[in-house]
Parts: structure tokens; sequence; C-alpha cells
């Protein structure tokens, strides 16, 4: 090969290696417009809606779904500001069945998610691809794996954790299963609707509220720390944990987790 071809040789992988650097984040901005099904209050101080978009119109999409803890993007057309990461609270098995993907969403002023918690039944909104490989329940299972079960939320992060309780990870054959599920109060709280169903598939439900009105007699403070107070973790190689929220609250949590004996193998983010 001549020493002149060789540049020209060189500058021809370039090309094609921006090419297709350029090609793949075309296609990670793919956007799919698909109606609102559901928009309503999700907390009685305003704060949090549910959202349903329907997509049973893109079969690919509702099937990319497949794992809770999974999540996309969402924006109002045309497109407001930054789109907004949501996670995807209802379970993998909605989707495959009605197309349906169902989101609680924090109302942000400014941003594109009060946008769309404006909106209405019927409105259009664009959906991003599913992203994410979710929680990875498989390290945690079967049930001998991760006789205890610790799972942690604050504010919207409960939506994948809904995700997790209503896809089953076979809560009821496990000796132990806790959500410690912080808000600011019970006007904060999303799914208290819910509670009794989880708490019937296996999950005890441990509401913790950093700012309660004095009638409140359960726990209080931050997660972490009412964590911290209680633990009660029997045999810390048989324990596993979910967490979804506060940066802070995940990495104190995973801190005491760890400093007790739990792997941090059987520790599960979504992100």
């Amino acid at each position: 090969m001549s020493l002149l071809r060789r540049p020209l040789l060189h500058l021809r992988r370039r090309i094609s290696s921006i090419s297709a650097v350029a090609a793949a984040s075309v296609r990670q901005e793919t956007w799919t417009q698909a109606p609102l099904t559901l928009i309503e209050p999700a907390s009685s101080d305003g704060s949090l809606f549910h959202v349903a978009v329907d997509v049973s119109a893109y079969p690919d999409l509702a099937s990319s779904h497949t794992r809770p803890g999974q999540y996309l993007q969402i924006r109002p057309p045309p497109p407001v500001g930054r789109p907004t990461f949501l996670a995807i609270a209802s379970p993998p098995s909605l989707s495959a069945s009605d197309g349906v993907f169902e989101f609680l969403v924090k109302s942000v002023p400014g941003s594109a998610a009060e946008v769309v918690c404006r909106m209405r039944r019927g409105d259009v909104v664009e959906v991003s691809g599913v992203m994410g490989s979710g929680f990875e329940v498989g390290r945690i299972s079967p049930p001998e794996v991760a006789r205890t079960v610790l799972i942690f939320a604050t504010g919207s992060g409960i939506s994948p954790i809904r995700a997790l309780i209503e896809s089953g990870f076979h809560a009821d054959e496990r000796s132990d299963v806790r959500l410690y599920y912080g808000a600011r109060n019970l006007q904060r709280m999303a799914y208290q609707e819910r509670f009794k169903a989880w708490e019937s598939s296996g999950v005890r439900i441990l509401p913790v509220l950093s700012q309660p009105d004095e009638m409140w007699k359960g726990l209080h403070g931050y997660v972490q720390s009412a964590f911290a107070r209680a633990k009660q973790i029997v045999d810390p190689l048989s324990t596993g944990a979910v967490l979804c929220g506060y940066r802070k609250m995940t990495e104190n949590v995973t801190s005491i987790l760890v400093a007790d004996g739990v792997s941090k193998d059987k520790i599960l983010r979504n992100f």
C-alpha cells in the first residue's frame, strides 16, 4: 500500500466511525406520538399525578418494556424545554396486554413534567424508546437466595417500586419483605389505595414521614434514619435490597447495609 493511500484509508474509516455514532444518536432520539388515556391527581396536595399513555399502536415499543425499573423520556409536542425522564410505574404485563405505560409524575414548576400534568385525556405527548435494564431481580432470586428483601423508596421513586411489586417477585415465599416509603407527609404519599393489595402479596408497608402532623404515630424522619434505628437484619447473607429515590438516601442505606454484611451484588437499583 502506498504512503498516500494509508492516510486516505484512515480518513475513510474515521468518517465511517463518525457516521455510525451519528446514526446511533439519531436512533436514540426517535420519538413516538401517543395519546394520554389518564391524567389525575395521585396525591391530595396536587404535587403528583397519575399519567397513562396508550402505545398500543406501536407493539414494538410496548413489548420493549420487559423489566420493572425501566424508564423513558416524555415531552409535550412541540418540544417544550428539556424532556422529562420517567420510570414506568406499571408492570410489563400491562404493556404486553394493553399497550399502556403508566407513570407517577411529579409536577415540577417550569418543566416538561408540569406541562404534561396540565394536559387532558386524549392530548398527544411524545415518548422516547424504553431505556435501562431495570431491576435485576435475578440477583435476589429464587426466594432462598434472599429470604429478606428490604425495599426503599422516596417521593416519586415509588413508581418503579410499584412496577416491581405488581410484577411479582415471590414476596409471599420470603420470610421478610419490607417497604420503607418516605414522603413529607401523607398528603404527598402516592399509591395509598394500593397498600392493602401490596401487603396481601407479602410486602409489609412502612411509611416514613419527614414532616408529619401531630396525629402521626408511625415512623418519622428520613428513610435512612428510620431504617438505621430499626434494622432487624437477621441474616445479612440472605438479605437483598431494592432502592429508588433521592441519591443521599440510596447512598446512606447502601452504606448501612454493606456495613452490616449485605452483599453489594444483592443491592438493586434501576439507574
